[in-house]
Order: C-alpha cells, then sequence, then structure tokens
C-alpha cells in the first residue's frame, strides 16, 4: 500500500471507536452493545443520521450536478445562451447525455455521504456498510450482475412480446451508451449504499427486535423519494427496496442488490436510447398493473438465484465471531 494510502488508512483507524457485535447480521451492524450508553443515544444516531444524510444530499447534489453541467455547458459552446435554464431542461428530459451524466454523478454523492455517516457520526469503520464480511465482495457482485442481467432482460424481452422492436436511435446514441456505461452503474450503487445500506442500518437501530422494519422503512422512503407517481409506479419501486433489503439480510451485504438495480438501469435507459423513447423513459411516473406483475416475477426469480449463489459461494451472512482492532481480526 502507498504512503497516502496507509496514511488514509491511519487516520479512520484512529476515528473509529466502535465495531459490530460479532455473529450479528447486516441491518444489526450500528448497534452498540454497551451496558453504560444509554438506548435512547443509539436511536437518536439513527434516526439524526437519516436526517444528516438526506440534508446533506439535498445540498450537496444540486452543486455537483451545476458543475458538471457548467463544464458541459462551456465545452458545448454555451447552447442556450442561459446556462441554468439549459441546465434544467437537460437533466429533467435527459434529452442530451450530458444531463444523464450530471444527474447521476449528483446521485453518486450518496456514496461518499453513506460511508462518512457511518465514519463520523456513529464512528463505526465504513467497510461494515460494503457487507458484513466486511468489505465489498467483488467476486460474488460480479456473478450476480451477469445473473440479473440475464433474468431480468429475459422478464424484460418477454414483456415486449407483440410491441413494436423499432430501433431509432437518439441523435446522440453514442454520448448515450458511453453515459450508460459509466454512470449508471454509480447511480444505482449510490442509491443502494443509502437506501439499503445507510438507511436500512439505521432504521433498525430504532427497532431491533426485526429486520424488517429497516428493510420496509427503507423501502418506502425510497419509493417516495422517485416523487409524483401513480400507484402502480410507486409499488414497483416499493417492492424493489423490499426485495433488495430482503437480499441485504439473505447475503449479508450490499452487492446482490447492487448489481440488479445496475442491471434494471442499464436496460431500461440502453433500450431508450436505441428506440428514442430516452424523454419519455426519465419523465414517466406511471406503470400498468401488468408492468408490475411481470417486474415482482423478474425480482423474484433474481432473488432466489443471488441467495443461491451467495450460498454457493458460502459468503458469510453475520458478522465474524471475533472482533477487528486496528483494521485487522484479532
Amino acid at each position: 500500500m502507498s504512503a497516502l494510502g496507509e496514511a488514509v488508512r491511519a487516520r479512520i483507524d484512529r476515528l473509529v471507536r466502535y465495531e459490530p457485535q460479532p455473529g450479528v447480521t447486516y441491518p444489526e451492524v450500528l448497534i452498540i452493545n454497551d451496558p453504560l450508553r444509554a438506548r435512547w443515544r443509539t436511536i437518536m444516531l439513527g434516526i439524526g443520521g437519516a436526517m444528516l444524510g438526506l440534508i446533506t444530499y439535498v445540498i450537496l447534489a444540486p452543486w455537483v450536478v451545476t458543475g458538471v453541467i457548467a463544464l458541459f455547458w462551456l465545452a458545448e459552446g454555451s447552447p442556450g445562451g442561459q446556462m441554468l435554464a439549459w441546465a434544467g431542461e437537460v437533466t429533467s428530459t435527459f434529452s442530451e447525455p450530458s444531463g444523464m451524466v450530471a444527474t447521476h454523478l449528483g446521485l453518486a454523492t450518496l456514496i461518499p455521504i453513506s460511508l462518512g455517516l457511518v465514519l463520523f457520526i456513529h464512528r463505526f469503520h465504513p467497510r461494515w456498510l460494503h457487507s458484513v464480511q466486511p468489505g465489498f465482495r467483488w467476486r460474488f457482485a460480479v456473478v450476480a450482475g451477469l445473473a440479473a442481467f440475464a433474468i431480468l432482460g429475459g422478464v424484460w424481452a418477454l414483456t415486449r412480446i407483440g410491441q413494436s422492436w423499432a430501433v431509432n436511435p437518439e441523435p446522440a446514441f453514442w454520448g448515450f451508451v458511453v453515459a450508460i456505461l459509466l454512470t449508471s452503474p454509480l447511480q444505482a450503487a449510490a442509491e443502494e449504499y443509502f437506501f439499503r445500506g445507510y438507511l436500512l442500518q439505521a432504521i433498525h437501530t430504532t427497532a431491533p427486535g426485526s429486520p424488517w422494519f429497516g428493510v420496509v422503512g427503507s423501502a418506502a422512503v425510497f419509493a417516495l423519494m422517485h416523487g409524483t407517481q401513480d400507484l402502480p409506479a410507486f409499488l414497483y419501486r416499493f417492492v424493489f427496496g423490499v426485495v433488495a433489503g430482503w437480499l441485504v439480510v439473505k447475503t449479508g451485504g450490499l452487492e446482490a442488490g447492487i448489481a440488479a438495480h445496475v442491471a434494471n438501469n442499464v436496460i431500461a435507459f440502453g433500450w431508450a436510447a436505441l428506440s428514442g423513447t430516452m424523454t419519455a423513459t426519465r419523465t414517466t411516473t406511471t406503470t400498468t398493473w401488468a408492468e408490475l406483475g411481470w417486474s415482482l416475477a423478474a425480482f423474484a426469480a433474481f432473488a432466489a438465484i443471488a441467495v443461491w449463489i451467495a450460498t454457493r459461494m458460502s459468503l458469510a451472512t453475520a458478522t465474524p465471531g471475533t472482533r477487528f482492532v486496528g483494521g485487522d481480526e484479532v
């Protein structure tokens, strides 16, 4: 490891005050087992941390979006004359790849926000946000990702039987391809880190009796954060959140949920770029009950396969039976 990496690791280790209890599941990671610590303090940390995370995102993300859009606006010769008006149009409709890139990078701020909350507010090492191993399990993530694309893509193709497959690419098709491949995974991972990661753990600290309070609570916030939508669209996002949260509990980490989220978004935006329906995809607030049913079937099928893969790979679903001190297991 480089000198800089060692310095960063040492600084993080100095900030860490707590480690999870041995043998606990993912939702229980932030619960502090200290008889001298009042229960209400842990609850307030969970509630306060969640509120601080949302407030920080609301403040930080627009600055990131504006900064990225400003660079594109200058590079493209100041189209429209008024940057803010142009920025509002391209980010709200994805009429250009720049709007997608800026919006997704703004959402990506949820990753450092989530990691920062775990470290600075709860004083746990950020690696516990990835999984109970701890750390991000890349091999599982790749295998789950391949399964997600196969299952979600296959079900999506079935839903289009009898519909038009007319190809009418967006004018900036290749720009969208680059934007989708580079930024959609970041956006999807960021939402998983905050909603199925930090928020699920934080909510669980307020009612530690069952993992379902954190799973359902974080899924509800996730669905509501998508703004105006009809009931099937709300249920689509809510059920996805519940399934992704259940996967976190059953597999011990965020990887499967991230895989499903990335596959879902890449498929949706990829077809939108190929069919010339990017703006319609970006601005839609409705879905049909039939589409909801197909989506639920796809999520359920993937969840079953992901848990099977995790079992075959003998992944940890609870924290190690020993403590970690200074970054090492003892």
